[in-house]
């Protein structure tokens, strides 16, 4: 069989359970990410790659626009996910057995489900939307010249204001719902044929679950990107496919499908 005629999509399913998590459980979903991307290599390095590339520009455009800082921040840690659509489907062959490579994650982009299509584009939308409201946030409450980023800075710093405050707290508001309704969703959205809805519904179900878990996930997640902004973005290199592959170990970890197509059986690759 061709590889071309072995790229599989989705499957169908219509019921899924929630499986209890451990910190044990989130330790070996990093390990297997690791070995993941180890194992695939550049196919891998090429996703953080492009991430970074991706970032720089983002960086740019805020740094000219400086008033748009927080908001496109914002909005790219909620496109983050679907850019890992790649990885997940590089992780799901792996799971088979069989190696992987730039071809699966090509194949996972071309047989995601349209529900997959469509949440993407609601979070772009989402991501914009955020960027608007911070550019008219910033427009109607700050009163100062900024024009570089070190005059941001001391604005942050010498304020005595509790505009910033809520801003940045409406951010981390909505990060942590979009943080909710994505962590499950994009990779099951690409395993299993499921509505947009009950991908989102799976996904708060598995948080709200395993709150305490979940957390640390979250936790880890915002570690990582914070050691890429702090690196200059070169980073997401290595970080952002570790990342992906760990979340799509994550979602193995915490769904169950209890009614629907059989997947291949799953074996550890060779070493």
């Amino acid at each position: 069989m061709s590889r071309s005629e072995d790229c599989t999509g989705p499957l169908h399913a219509t019921a899924f359970e929630i499986k209890p998590l451990g910190l044990h459980n989130l330790g070996r979903c990093i390990a297997r990410g690791w070995h993941d991307m180890v194992r695939i290599g550049w196919p891998s390095y090429l996703h953080g790659l492009l991430v970074f590339f991706l970032s720089l520009v983002t960086l740019r455009v805020a740094l000219v626009e400086i008033h748009l800082l927080p908001g496109v921040a914002t909005a790219f840690v909620l496109v983050g996910p679907m850019l890992a659509t790649g990885l997940y489907g590089m992780s799901r062959r792996l799971e088979t057995g069989k190696a992987a490579g730039i071809r699966d994650a090509l194949c996972a982009w071309r047989t995601g489900s349209r529900c997959l299509w469509r949440f993407s584009l609601l979070l772009v939308w989402i991501g914009l939307l955020w960027i608007g409201v911070s550019a008219l946030l910033f427009h109607f409450f700050v009163n100062v010249e900024i024009h570089h980023p070190l005059d941001f800075v001391h604005y942050v710093l010498s304020q005595q204001t509790d505009q910033f405050i809520l801003w940045t707290l409406a951010g981390g508001l909505l990060a942590a719902l979009m943080f909710g309704i994505t962590v499950v969703a994009v990779p099951l959205l690409l395993d299993r044929d499921v509505t947009t809805k009950t991908a989102i519904l799976v996904s708060i179900r598995a948080v709200g679950e395993n709150p305490g878990c979940m957390t640390f996930w979250a936790l880890f997640i915002g570690l990582c990107t914070a050691i890429c902004f702090a690196t200059a973005m070169s980073g997401f290199i290595l970080l952002y496919p570790l990342m992906g592959h760990a979340s799509w170990h994550l979602y193995r970890a915490v769904v169950e499908v209890v009614d629907g197509d059989s997947i291949p059986e799953r074996t550890e690759p060779a070493r």
